[in-house]
């Protein structure tokens, strides 16, 4: 079983910075895509973006220009650079991992198999 723990997590004043790190560990699977999808209260999740293992970087219009992915394969790690937070990026952040193309989770084609367990932000006004 892949296992994903997110971190980084927390309250912010809008303008502000976080950085999200989603480690994984367990079972080795020859994953693909390692992303974030968000849910905010009361609405649908949604995707954030994520890293293809070749590099191909995918990102949702909503955060493009202020979120950034980057990893550190020796750490299995991905990161997430929160830049310029806005109160509407308040939600609970889960990275997911699988063997697919990011395209196909972002699109819906797919749903992510391996999750963490999420890590809230929270954005003030």
């Amino acid at each position: 079983q892949v296992q994903l723990v997110e971190s980084g997590g927390g309250s912010v004043q809008s303008g502000g910075a976080l950085r999200l790190s989603c480690t994984t560990s367990g079972d080795f699977v020859e994953t693909n895509c390692m992303g974030w999808f968000r849910q905010a209260p009361g609405k649908e999740r949604e995707g954030v973006g994520g890293i293809d293992k070749g590099g191909t970087r995918f990102y949702e219009d909503s955060v493009k220009g202020r979120f950034t992915f980057s990893q550190d394969n020796a750490k299995k790690t991905l990161y997430l650079q929160m830049n310029n937070l806005k109160p509407e990026d308040t939600a609970m952040y889960y990275c997911f991992t699988d063997v697919g193309y990011c395209s196909q989770y972002f699109s819906g084609y797919y749903a992510p198999r391996y999750w963490g367990q999420g890590t809230q932000v929270t954005v003030s006004s």
